[in-house]
């Protein structure tokens, strides 16, 4: 039986210096980690920019945040434990 991998939610916005830092770095973890990463761009208006405002860009696992503006290497690990 084939491990289900884990999908990693990054939501940024276009051009933003912070979103792709956070990026780069998920992506020299993934294949150590196993997971695989959507992104979802947001805009300046509607329901995700009401929802995440300034703290872009922002890592999720299931709904729940793993860490803004920084990847946390850390609570990234802690999130697959």
């Amino acid at each position: 039986m084939t491990a289900q991998l884990v999908n990693l939610v990054l939501y940024g916005r276009p051009g933003c210096h912070l979103c792709e830092e956070m990026k780069a770095g998920l992506l020299a973890m993934q294949e150590a980690l196993g997971f695989e990463l959507s992104e979802v761009a947001v805009g300046w208006e509607g329901e995700l920019a009401d929802r995440y405002g300034t703290l872009l860009p922002v890592l999720e696992k299931d709904g729940v945040e793993i860490c803004h503006y920084f990847l946390d290497p850390e609570r990234l690990k802690a999130a697959f434990g």
